[in-house]
């Protein structure tokens, strides 16, 4: 995306910034002024986010920038954060994916206004608050940042005009949701979102930085500057000149020497993708997880459930803990019929209602299985307090997991596993694929175009209904 040159407005604060020199790259020189000096590449980044139109509104709404770790990213949000609180007096929320990470941006930005390093500044300021987890600087001409984890919820029920989202490779869609209703009631009517990060690995629950990766390459988001320093494929990971083409800071603040270690020290794909910045193309290497024409030779009407039947829950929690998915299951002598029951977001008092809903149900259901790290452990003692036995909780382990999903397919094979013939599950079935589990050809199920979530809770429920002795005898109603 273009540079437009940037429109001067006059600060509302007692201290003057250092005048601009405007030649079209005044956010530079507003940094140099105030300690730093940005490589060219950070300035040509820079720029487009600031770019302006003839209404004096950011051209771009949406920034993204790909680019290895260590080459200076970080350069780059501070000095957009410093001209949009000190310059614009803009409202700001940085978020990131960690605690810690948060917390290291909020230091690096806070040491820009101490009286000893730069006292104009410090003059500036109305309020630094330090506090863990609630950091953010004040300005007396309104400019104001707040840090934030998205784990920890992100957004504090303000309104702002800029959102960051730093380790944007982690960023999920619930998470985005939250937050991005901060910005609608912008203050001053003038939004931006900000995205960084690197190229996700597979085991990232984050999906809206590819998606709006692909936006933007695709020429669909019509607001978006996109930056990317990148490989199109791994290639040869020991050609030192490609290591240049795509470290801008290579040679600088990053040592080829280093760089060799990590070469030798990370796995070809590891290495292109942590400091080469290659994406992997998903649509390559897919390998479908559950074959089409299974699935709809064995879709059909809810059977019959005798009192005989035995009934199971499956409960998986996504990577990130975020959402949950819910099934059931009931076996009839060697048939098993399963239903996928909810898929929602924990947020709230939606994990204690789960726990309420399996609670009900716990006098008629054989086995409750269990999967997946975050809210699990706690989903467990909920259920544990209000009188669901021991005995009928099952916590997967990684060879339980391993042996569901194979279990799972082997059962639709012989026609042996029913369902609903449409809606999320199937959508979740004919999109799921495989994904590799250890070193002896286990496998489990991995996002495909859609998320996996309910098809793996469904494959769960099939595995406790088929393995569990237990036998509450009740009449069976799944949902």
């Amino acid at each position: 995306m273009s540079c437009n040159k940037q429109g001067n407005q006059k600060p509302r604060h007692a201290v003057e910034p250092p005048r601009l020199d405007t030649d079209g790259d005044d956010a530079a020189e507003l940094t140099r002024a105030y300690g730093f000096v940005l490589d060219e590449w950070q300035r040509l980044v820079l720029n487009s986010w600031l770019g302006r139109d003839s209404d004096d509104k950011y051209t771009a709404t949406s920034c993204g920038l790909s680019v290895p770790r260590q080459n200076g990213k970080n350069a780059i949000l501070e000095a957009r954060e410093l001209y949009g609180i000190c310059v614009n007096g803009e409202a700001i929320l940085h978020t990131a994916h960690r605690v810690d990470t948060a917390r290291k941006s909020f230091l690096r930005l806070a040491r820009f206004f101490d009286e000893r390093v730069n006292p104009d500044l410090a003059a500036m300021v109305e309020t630094i608050r330090r506090t863990n987890g609630q950091e953010s600087i004040v300005l007396i001409n309104g400019g104001v940042i707040e840090f934030s984890s998205r784990v920890n919820g992100g957004a504090r029920g303000s309104t702002y005009d800029v959102v960051v989202f730093d380790e944007a490779q982690e960023l999920t869609d619930d998470q985005m949701e939250s937050i991005l209703s901060t910005v609608s009631a912008s203050p001053s009517g003038n939004r931006q979102l900000v995205f960084t990060g690197t190229p996700p690995s597979p085991v990232s629950p984050g999906t809206v930085f590819r998606r709006k990766r692909e936006a933007a390459l695709d020429g669909e988001d019509l607001f978006a500057s996109w930056h990317e320093w990148s490989v199109d494929e791994i290639g040869d990971v020991t050609d030192v000149s490609r290591w240049y083409e795509v470290n801008p800071a290579l040679g600088i603040r990053l040592d080829e020497q280093f760089t060799a270690t990590e070469c030798a020290t990370l796995s070809e794909e590891g290495f292109a993708r942590e400091r080469l910045g290659w994406w992997e193309n998903r649509s390559q290497g897919m390998r479908p997880a559950i074959k089409k024409y299974d699935w709809e030779q064995t879709a059909g009407e809810k059977p019959y459930l005798s009192n005989k039947a035995i009934k199971a829950f499956g409960v998986k929690f996504t990577p990130d803990g975020e959402r949950y998915a819910l099934a059931g299951a009931a076996k009839e002598l060697v048939n098993v019929y399963i239903e996928g029951i909810a898929y929602e977001s924990v947020n709230g008092s939606r994990l204690q209602k789960l726990a309420d809903w399996l609670i009900e149900r716990k006098d008629t259901a054989a086995c409750i299985a269990i999967d997946g790290k975050g809210n699990a452990d706690t989903l467990m003692r909920k259920l544990i307090e209000g009188g669901v036995s021991k005995k009928s909780l099952m916590r997967l382990s990684t060879n339980d997991a391993i042996a569901s999903s194979s279990m799972f397919i082997a059962n639709l094979d012989e026609r042996t596993t029913t369902h609903p013939p449409d809606g999320v599950l199937t959508d979740q079935a004919l999109s799921a694929q495989k994904r590799d589990i250890g070193h002896a050809g286990g496998w489990g199920f991995a996002d495909g175009v859609e998320p996996c979530a309910l098809i793996e809770a469904a494959s769960i429920a099939n595995y406790a209904a088929r393995i569990t002795k237990r036998r509450p005898g009740r009449k069976v109603k799944l949902v």
